[in-house]
């Protein structure tokens, strides 16, 4: 080989050397990436999760990879998107199981990848993730009943627009409200059918049950899609004497709040449930210690309180300084 071929030889092994070093310095210097991974995405709920969690991960200066499916009801996209993060190795994974014993596999999966995973919103039939956050959704169905027993002064017939099968957080909400509207043994719940976490659905199941109830004094309706579908049902009833306690919160919503188609609305803190849940995603990425159960207490929303700086705060995060 020639003086001249072996100079041109050595640059290029020189400049292979040197690329693989810049890439694996890049590497090094890349932000940790958390995976947080909703139930669905449309409703106002999930966007203030995702606010939340983009404020932590702004603090801390990591990456959110932010994806769910379409709707709530599809576990099959939920798996698939987990999959892909567990393949892309994420730090960490943030997810709200759409069904507690259909996600357990590819979380556990996650765990035996040694990829820590927060449960958020909805609890799952495992116990091997680093840390749960999520509203006190047993309470919350009873804080519920409480304000249905009042208002309908211990008596009448209720009707309820739950969620879907297999949904943790709002079956546990159905059964707080159901274990608890028992202690007014004037009330009955003369029926309770699932909306299955869709606007037109629950609309439908509402309509369906105010009809064959025409008596009926009270109506419980388990999330947003539920208060929202129980909401057009309610309103297309000119004069209706029903009194409605909701879930969740959406301007939509509050405005029916003030409007006075709903009494109340028992609402979480979506904005500060992401917030905290990529908190402890970063703990356990920084092998710190993590709280594994983190609950967080219902509040109820009426006519009186819903102009308070307190309730102000938790209906109308700031999406867009977040999102935008």
């Amino acid at each position: 080989m020639s003086n001249q071929s072996l100079t041109r030889a050595w640059f290029l092994r020189a400049g292979i050397v040197a690329a693989a070093f810049s890439a694996t310095a890049c590497n090094k210097s890349q932000k940790k990436q958390i995976a947080v991974i909703p139930k669905g995405r449309a409703h106002v709920f999930w966007q203030s999760v995702h606010a939340g969690s983009v404020k932590a991960a702004r603090e801390s200066d990591v990456e959110i990879i932010w994806n769910g499916p379409a709707t709530e009801t599809d576990f099959n996209a939920q798996i698939q998107i987990m999959d892909a993060m567990i393949n892309r190795k994420v730090d960490a994974i943030c997810v709200a199981p759409i069904d507690k014993k259909v996600m357990v596999n590819v979380v556990e999966r996650a765990t035996r990848e040694k990829i820590p995973v927060v449960i958020f919103d909805s609890g799952i039939d495992t116990e091997q993730f680093v840390a749960q956050v999520m509203t006190d959704n047993k309470e919350a169905g009873r804080v519920a009943a409480r304000r249905m027993g009042e208002i309908l002064g211990g008596k009448g017939k209720v009707v309820m627009v739950a969620v879907q099968p297999g949904g943790a957080s709002t079956m546990l909400r159905e059964e707080g409200f159901e274990e608890e509207i028992r202690k007014f043994p004037g009330i009955q719940i003369v029926d309770k059918r699932y909306g299955m976490s869709d606007y037109a659905k629950s609309l439908q199941v509402a309509e369906n049950m105010l009809t064959a109830f025409p008596d009926v004094a009270g109506l419980f309706a388990s999330n947003e899609s539920s208060a929202a579908g129980a909401a057009q049902a309610l309103k297309a009833r000119q004069g209706t004497k029903v009194k409605a306690v909701g879930f969740d919160s959406s301007p939509a919503l509050v405005a029916d709040l003030k409007a006075g188609v709903f009494d109340s609305l028992v609402v979480q803190d979506p904005f500060e449930m992401g917030y905290q849940s990529v908190q402890n995603a970063l703990k356990a990425i920084n092998a710190q210690s993590v709280e594994k159960i983190n609950n967080m207490a219902p509040q109820l929303v009426t006519q009186q309180n819903v102009v308070t700086p307190e309730i102000q705060a938790k209906l109308n995060p700031d999406l867009k300084k977040y999102l935008d």
